[in-house]
């Protein structure tokens, strides 16, 4: 004997699943904080762009704003927080009337916000909307 204990099958193993375990429980804690789509929180003031680069019945993504505005029928705007409801990643593109997020596919509508398509359960975060001058803003 050389002083050292022998490690057992069970022994390597069990350290061999903790580890496992663990970088799965990493991986989760990344993507429940956002995921590969996450944004830095968004900068302090108002968020705005043009109306003219807002479709009618679609919208756009400003993901350093963390801010969608859509525009579902002509003249008429909303806004939303970009965060999906189900496990925190960022919505990404807004198609066919609906805010859509890449990760598990979970659909919003462009007009209030409301699932469409889950698996999220419930809908985007509104968000206050101004138009004056040709701008649409986001406070």
């Amino acid at each position: 004997m050389t002083g050292t204990p022998e490690l057992g099958r069970r022994t390597v193993l069990l350290v061999g699943c903790v580890g496992l375990a663990t970088c799965g429980l990493a991986a989760c804690a990344e993507y429940s904080s956002g995921g590969p789509t996450s944004t830095a929180p968004p900068p302090a003031g108002p968020t705005g762009v043009t109306v003219a680069s807002v479709p009618v019945g679609g919208g756009v993504v400003l993901d350093d704003r963390g801010v969608v505005v859509t525009q579902p029928v002509a003249g008429t705007f909303a806004a939303f927080g970009t965060t999906c409801p189900h496990q925190g990643c960022s919505v990404n593109a807004v198609a066919d009337g609906t805010i859509n997020c890449p990760c598990h596919g979970s659909r919003f509508h462009i007009a209030d916000g409301s699932v469409a398509q889950g698996p999220a359960e419930r809908g985007l975060t509104p968000r206050e909307v101004r138009v004056a001058d040709g701008r649409v803003d986001v406070p």
